[in-house]
């Protein structure tokens, strides 16, 4: 079944698969409620790459409910400090906030501060950016960190956003990425394959692009508690597995 409409029905996607553009979203048959029982009320915008066009960059702010010079925004680059080469795709991450003109933009790496030097830097924000990178590293922190127990609470009343891997930890399950694992051996860390578990689907950033460094997509998923809507200003589609 093919469609451009921008709303998706919990039916809907609770029955298929759905690609979009370079995003896609697996969702498991018969899983209910769409939004997990762990967080009540819920903003979230799961991306592949960030705020890359008017569309995702609107529906951020309609989250928001108030323009971006009056919001606070914590960038959290975890995922990313495993992650080996050119940066440039961090980079033009933070650009592209900084050009919506944040009232403040901090950068805060819960790998590298103690609790009680992150904790409160989060709850200064109106929006928690988890960038992309290694999902299974980002995962690890947010749980060892002590960030999983309170990020509940904490999204009561701000939003989470997804770039690439800070997308797919939202999910139940992250056994769609595709971040190297092997390093676990070496620093002697889990493999968790287990997600947040915010949403009952599981997102793949970069679908069909085996070198998704140069992939700008420009797809993202915006919910409000148990609405799902797709932004995006390319093409879409939805499989009937039925």
């Amino acid at each position: 079944m093919r469609s451009k409409e921008a709303g998706i029905s919990s039916l809907e996607i609770l029955v298929g698969i759905l690609v979009s553009g370079e995003l896609l979203i697996v969702a498991k048959l018969y899983l209910h409620p769409l939004i997990s029982a762990k967080i009540t009320s819920v903003k979230l915008l799961l991306t592949s790459s960030g705020l890359v066009n008017k569309s995702i960059t609107n529906a951020l702010r309609q989250l928001l409910g108030k323009s971006f010079n009056k919001a606070n925004l914590v960038f959290i680059p975890t995922a990313a400090n495993v992650e080996e080469g050119d940066k440039w795709w961090l980079i033009d991450d933070l650009q592209n906030c900084k050009k919506l003109g944040f009232a403040s933009i901090d950068i805060v790496d819960i790998s590298a501060l103690p609790k009680n030097l992150w904790q409160p830097r989060l709850e200064a924000a109106d929006v928690l950016l988890f960038s992309g990178g290694n999902t299974f590293h980002l995962i690890y922190w947010i749980r060892k960190s002590g960030l999983e127990k309170i990020l509940p609470k904490l999204l009561e009343e701000r939003i989470y956003m997804g770039i690439s891997a800070g997308s797919m930890v939202a999910s139940r399950s992250i056994l769609l990425s595709q971040s190297e694992k092997l390093y676990y051996d070496d620093l002697g860390q889990y493999k968790d394959e287990e997600g947040l578990a915010f949403v009952s689907f599981q997102v793949r950033p970069h679908f069909n692009s085996p070198l998704f460094p140069n992939a700008r997509d420009q797809t993202a998923i915006k919910i409000v508690n148990s609405k799902v809507e797709v932004v995006s200003e390319g093409e879409w589609e939805v499989f009937n597995l039925g």
